[in-house]
């Protein structure tokens, strides 16, 4: 009958810059794609290249490596016989776009470049790309030379068009596009386009998978239509991890879902659909509206069909039931694959931890121990790339993981650094875990490191500091805490370097850090001390989803050991023991609950507020526990805390993105790290409205709803 389509969509773990393996990749999904009889085949945003090749896309070698790369593709036979979807950069008039390429049997039928840019958050594309803004607008690309000898064509269709088959139309949305108010297939859906694709580079947050998925079903809910949605998969280079979750859309339902968090490099997603369903759907509900279209999309025609004549006994899929994984699951798989991807191709040989018997540096361990369970699974499963990848870290061609904790004493050392503040407790609970996971584990004393340092302070000075219980000052004090920090990075790279020489083994470790989203954003850690690191798997997570999380690895991992890491207070431990027990706590130290910082993170990065606007809030949220004279002192701490020690996000540790109020410097918060930390103008409009408030505070009658901290932003 001619009206049955079967479709492909992938998720690739690409590389930046990684040419090679890259073409591979799209090779193997392309043919995939094929094996399941496909007629069309979509990929990630920029997946030639890969997304995040960042300043290097001013080089003129991108763009020449990438022409290369399509012209390989346009030649192999693989990609014959298939309309296949890629993504790379195009110049045109000597502007760059981020484009997609559709290309069939040796020719190229149209360039589309992007029209609206992913500018927040995590993205800066407009530092690189300009956005295609000519409105249904086409002009002609003049092909290079190296692709002109394999098509034989000169120019081709460059701007805002849809490629018309003989038995459908098919528009192209990239990435940020959909999440846009101003969203493409709006438009193409009113003049008659029934298949959109969307080519993402879509990086993950917690909590964010379901707004995708909403987005993917409203795109088709509304109008009709077939959505199908590419997506980047793992670490390209870069803090972010892109989680695939490829997916199939018709008239609302979703009817093909692929994984989220895998150690697939490959995966293609297939579905068959009926076009006249999209027809049926959009008959009653959008008729009236699509005669009034103004303005028709620019068409491409090809001779060339998505159906078959003979599909009526082809069975179409069906709406299937979604998964989306809890926020304790998202911890242990998406940094683990981060991991996972970091390390194989870093080149290096496992990973070291300082691992103190707290919270924070035991939710490092469970990750590592989550990344050797998907990597023995995967190897069970019969992923060749896995079992490649970990013989070369392990320098073993013969070695084939068996158990996650015994590839665990392979590429995980773990060490508890002791000082004379250190507890029997944490040392306890340290070592147990390390068991549990199987972790090579060391114990080391740093007491005549720390001596040896303050002994040259002594002799340069003829002074020696004093903690605050034997009677040293604030500086003497935090001074001391900060020599002991120190001393263990320090210790840690030494150990990464020459531990596994030491072991008689070849190559080095990489350094893991275990500092939190808020211990971040107050400045709570000391400068180059543990908290200085390779990378940190947990830096963009929160003290209070490590502590869910680690109470999921209980059961999840069988790990009893963290009962009592959850039930101990959390202590850094560098002031002195009080008869034998631990006398400093993290939220003590720090002036504010783990809780409460969690919620004026968000109200300063997502809600945007400053002193003065988050104190109106607060007073609200905290009535029932606050007065807002405590109010006000919990805000000025705050602040003074963060602009005091907003110096360290310019050294922090590159730390796996996950949460939507991270302080990361690099390119998501970025702000200035010398600051008027009196900020007297913001206290002092804070300070008048205090007398003006009665205590307790009363619901104002108008209205009477408390303003909460911020609600979740949605970013591709």
């Amino acid at each position: 009958m001619g009206r049955k389509v079967t479709l492909a969509t992938c998720s690739l773990n690409q590389w930046a810059l990684d040419f090679e393996g890259n073409l591979e990749r799209i090779l193997k999904s392309i043919e995939m794609a094929k094996a399941h009889g496909a007629k069309y085949r979509l990929g990630p945003e920029l997946e030639i290249c890969g997304y995040g090749c960042a300043d290097h896309f001013y080089e003129s070698d991108t763009l020449l490596h990438s022409f290369q790369v399509l012209r390989k593709l346009l030649e192999c036979p693989v990609t014959q016989d298939i309309i296949c979807d890629v993504g790379m950069p195009i110049m045109h008039h000597n502007v760059r776009y981020n484009c997609r390429v559709l290309f069939l049997n040796r020719k190229i039928l149209l360039i589309r470049p992007k029209m609206l840019m992913a500018h927040y958050g995590v993205y800066r594309e407009l530092r690189w790309f300009s956005p295609w803004k000519q409105l249904r607008q086409v002009e002609e690309y003049f092909l290079p030379q190296i692709i002109q000898e394999v098509t034989g064509q000169d120019t081709v269709p460059f701007g805002d068009c849809v490629l018309s088959t003989k038995d459908t139309c098919i528009g192209t949305e990239i990435c940020s596009e959909l999440w846009n108010p101003r969203s493409p297939h709006i438009q193409m859906g009113l003049d008659g386009v029934e298949i959109f694709t969307n080519s993402s580079a879509s990086h993950h947050e917690l909590r964010k998978a379901d707004l995708r998925v909403d987005l993917v079903r409203s795109a088709t809910i509304r109008s009709g239509g077939i959505y199908l949605y590419a997506n980047q998969r793992g670490c390209d280079g870069d803090r972010v991890y892109y989680d695939g979750c490829a997916m199939v859309a018709i008239n609302g339902d979703i009817v093909a879902q692929g994984a989220q968090f895998s150690l697939n490099d490959v995966e293609v997603i297939t579905a068959t659909l009926d076009l006249e369903d999209v027809r049926s759907y959009r008959g009653e509900i959008c008729q009236p509206n699509m005669e009034i279209e103004p303005k028709p999309c620019r068409r491409v025609n090809v001779d060339f069909s998505l159906s078959s004549g003979d599909d009526i006994y082809l069975p179409t899929h069906q709406p299937i039931a979604l998964h989306f994984h809890s926020p304790e699951e998202e911890i242990s798989l998406g940094p683990a694959c981060w991991l996972w991807d970091y390390l194989r191709r870093s080149g290096l040989a496992g990973f070291l931890l300082p691992l103190s018997g707290g919270v924070d540096s035991s939710s490092t361990a469970c990750i590592v121990h989550s990344m050797c369970v998907l990597i023995c699974q995967a190897v069970e499963d019969g992923n060749s790339q896995v079992l490649e990848d970990v013989r070369r870290v392990v320098a073993d061609d013969s070695y084939r993981p068996e158990r996650p904790s015994e590839l665990c004493g392979r590429i995980f050392t773990t060490c508890y650094m002791a000082s004379e503040n250190s507890s029997e407790g944490t040392c306890s609970r340290a070592k147990g875990l390390a068991s549990q996971i199987g972790s090579t584990h060391i114990n080391i004393n740093i007491d005549m490191a720390v001596k040896g340092i303050l002994g040259i302070f002594s002799v340069c000075t003829g002074k020696w500091p004093q903690f605050r219980v034997n009677g040293g000052s604030h500086r003497e004090n935090l001074a001391l805490q900060n020599v002991q920090a120190r001393v263990r990075m320090v210790l840690a790279y030494l150990l990464a370097q020459l531990g596994l020489w030491a072991r008689g083994k070849p190559g080095g470790l990489l350094v893991l850090g275990s500092a939190n989203v808020d211990e971040s954003l107050t400045g709570y850690f000391t400068k180059y001390d543990c908290s200085s690191a390779d990378i940190n798997p947990i830096g963009g997570i929160s003290k209070t989803d490590l502590k869910t999380f680690l109470v999921y690895c209980v059961e999840q991992f069988q790990l009893p050991a963290l009962r009592g890491i959850l039930s101990a207070p959390p202590t850094a431990e560098l002031e002195p023991l009080e008869d034998g027990q631990v006398s400093q706590t993290d939220e003590a130290d720090m002036g504010l609950t783990y809780s409460e910082l969690s919620v004026i993170g968000r109200l300063r990065k997502i809600s945007k507020c400053g002193p003065f606007s988050m104190f109106c809030k607060l007073i609200h949220t905290w009535r029932d526990a606050l007065s807002p004279a405590e109010v006000a002192q919990k805000v000025k701490h705050f602040f003074r805390m963060y602009s005091m020690n907003r110096h360290k996000m310019t050294t922090v540790t590159p730390s796996y993105h996950a949460e939507s109020y991270s302080p990361d410097d690099n390119r998501f918060d970025l702000r200035p790290f010398l600051y008027n930390t009196r900020w007297t103008w913001q206290f002092r409009s804070i300070d008048n409205q205090i007398p003006l408030l009665r205590v307790p505070m009363l619901v104002a009658a108008a209205g009477g709803a408390s303003c909460q901290g911020g609600t979740k932003e949605p970013s591709p």
